[in-house]
């Protein structure tokens, strides 16, 4: 080994020939941690939309009656069951424009 491979050399050719490793920082951990929570989180969808027993039209009509029962009852609900119809209509239509791309 010649002085001028030395100048080639980095930290991590100097831990290797040491029988070393550099440690990994918090960040690495957590990003390894998370992109492995994400994609359990998009094979877990992914398999409850397989295995649901309602199709996606029955279960926005199923969702549509519920809301309406909620707007008759007069005990303050009103407010909830606006936000809760809103919430469905955008799911409604998520879950149509998801219908339409598997056909």
């Amino acid at each position: 080994m010649k002085l001028s491979d030395l100048k080639d050399l980095n930290k991590d050719d100097i831990l290797a020939a040491l029988g070393l490793e550099t440690k990994s920082g918090f960040s690495q951990r957590l990003a390894g941690t998370l992109g492995i929570f994400g994609a359990g989180l998009l094979v877990g969808a992914g398999v409850a939309l397989m295995l649901a027993p309602k199709s996606g039209t029955e279960l926005r009509g199923d969702l549509g009656e519920r809301l309406r029962k909620m707007r008759t009852r007069d005990d303050g609900t009103m407010e909830e069951a606006d936000a809760a119809e809103a919430a469905a209509a955008g799911l409604s239509s998520r879950l149509s424009r998801e219908d339409e791309a598997r056909t």
